[in-house]
């Protein structure tokens, strides 16, 4: 059984990946640059952190079967995490901590179709 185990976790994590690049391209088709991806925290991780103009957005990608089951899989305990990590972020980011912050979600779907939610959740920073 634990190769079964193993097994699906390399799946999940290809196909989070996956997700992530599809993430990626649609944010960049839309004028956001890439600060970091997968910054890692002892609070949690934040998936992309991405900036549009004076706009940084802390970015949550999820992938399921629909867009409606991605965007629903995000937990208020998870958005607490993304939310401290962002915080940890913005010490190390002037123009981060002086500009405007937000909470983003991009839902991908089975076929690899990417949904933007802007503003998804509110942070506690």
């Amino acid at each position: 059984m634990p190769a079964s185990s193993s097994a699906n976790r390399q799946r999940n994590e290809k196909r989070g990946h996956r997700a992530e690049t599809a993430a990626l391209i649609l944010l960049r088709l839309k004028g956001y640059r890439l600060l970091a991806r997968r910054f890692k925290s002892h609070h949690g991780e934040i998936d992309l952190i991405m900036r549009k103009g004076q706009t940084t957005a802390f970015i949550e990608v999820k992938a399921r079967s629909t867009t409606d089951a991605a965007i629903s899989s995000v937990t208020t305990y998870q958005s607490k995490r993304i939310s401290a990590a962002a915080g940890l972020w913005m010490l190390r980011d002037a123009k981060a901590a002086a500009g405007f912050c937000r909470f983003d979600i991009v839902a991908v779907n089975a076929y690899l179709w990417p949904t933007h939610i802007a503003n998804a959740f509110s942070g506690d920073i």
